[in-house]
């Protein structure tokens, strides 16, 4: 008898030790996550939101990224690759001027819209499209080519453009470590598509009709 309740205990014992150490393995200690509130981007449907970014990140590589927004009644959004500058020499470096550039990394990025819109006064009708820049020191090009589904620019052809318009960058305000897109409504039918990164911003106007 005495030897079935020292069993008994014995059991319950390791079997309570298993489970503590299990609990344990689970838990991710504050110390380890700590870069996990230094990160400024948050997952959001298989994708990220980048957010105003000044110093590095811990994430590697260019992230799967997208930005979504309303202006009017119209639902925007931008899929796309987020590179970072890691101190590397952005404009006239690792994106070269007057070339078509693919505005990201990876695939081309793609703006998504369901209603018509205007862009720069141009007319878009609503659907997918892939969304190209060409950097210029004093102007940038922003171009809507038809083709959204690319590996970066390789596949780009004039003739497949949609819209062209002539946009002047700005200095920004602060440092963007990771290149950021942004939908901003600024009035009842008018906002803007941001682009920002290194110590450059462009805005790009857009309309709806009600």
């Amino acid at each position: 008898m005495k030897r079935i309740i020292l069993l008994s205990f014995f059991l319950a014992v390791t079997i309570t030790a298993m489970v503590s150490c299990a609990d344990k393995k689970q838990e991710i200690p504050v110390e380890e996550n700590k870069h996990a509130t230094h990160t400024t981007a948050a997952k959001e449907e298989g994708a990220l939101i980048i957010q105003a970014q000044s110093q590095p990140d811990t994430l590697k590589g260019s992230l799967k990224a997208e930005a979504h927004g309303q202006i009017g009644n119209a639902h925007l959004t931008i899929n796309y690759h987020s590179p970072a500058v890691r101190g590397r020499t952005i404009w006239g470096g690792l994106v070269a001027y007057d070339q078509v550039w693919v505005t990201g990394a990876h695939s081309a990025t793609s703006l998504t819209t369901d209603k018509d819109i205007t862009i720069g006064g141009e007319l878009l009708p609503a659907g997918r499209y892939a969304l190209f820049t060409i950097p210029g020191k004093e102007e940038w090009t922003v171009v809507v080519n038809r083709n959204w589904e690319q590996h970066l620019a390789d596949d780009y052809t004039a003739s497949d453009d949609v819209l062209r318009i002539k946009v002047k960058p700005q200095a920004a305000d602060q440092h963007q470590e990771r290149l950021r897109y942004e939908i901003v409504s600024e009035k009842e039918n008018e906002g803007s598509m941001v682009i920002s990164w290194e110590k450059m911003k462009v805005a790009v106007p857009v309309e709806v009709e009600n």
